[in-house]
């Protein structure tokens, strides 16, 4: 993942410098004094400031508007109410087991062909391998067809690769914020 993002990091940095070259070219091309190509320069200099302070602001206003914040610090039974009420706006039939001895699972979801069983984690770290062992359990024990665990926070590689070579649906932060979203 960190070579990705090095690689990723030297391609941006090589493009905004072609670019640069690009807009000085021009800058020159129009105006043959070096006096317009830094105008050039310092528009387009200034035009990708705002772009990226608009991208920087844009994913904090999407985080307000989801209502993270409160997510983070709801309790863990409030946590499944607000995914109970969530997946209700998105029409599945919602069915909340006991607190203790859920046998993995917190929410049963239903629509017209699926049942699943939901394993909600409300959590300040990365969520482990705990987590979808458990709703692994309850895939039987509830009779569901999928399994999926929801969390506010983020996975580790392992409970990754436990989830994937078992076909548990894992739904981080981000894409809780999307399914967010796309309620409101």
């Amino acid at each position: 993942m960190a070579k990705r993002t090095k690689k990723k990091n030297r391609f941006t940095r090589a493009l905004f410098r072609l670019l640069l070259i690009i807009v000085g070219c021009i800058g020159w091309y129009f105006t043959r004094t070096w006096k317009g190509t830094l105008i050039s320069l310092g528009i387009f200099l200034f035009t990708a400031f705002l772009i990226k302070l608009w991208w920087k602001t844009r994913g904090f206003f999407r985080l307000r508007k989801a209502g993270i914040k409160q997510i983070d610090e709801m309790t863990g039974e409030e946590f499944e109410e607000f995914l109970g009420m969530l997946f209700k706006k998105r029409g599945f039939k919602v069915t909340y087991t006991k607190t203790s001895g859920d046998y993995g699972a917190d929410l049963i979801l239903q629509d017209r062909e699926n049942t699943i069983a939901v394993q909600a984690k409300r959590y300040a770290g990365s969520v482990g391998v705990k987590a979808v062992q458990e709703v692994i359990g309850a895939l039987k024990m509830y009779d569901a067809t999928e399994a999926w665990v929801i969390t506010n926070s983020y996975f580790t590689k392992q409970a990754q690769k436990l989830a994937e070579s078992n076909d548990v649906y894992l739904i981080d932060r981000d894409e809780l914020i999307e399914i967010i979203l796309d309620s409101k």
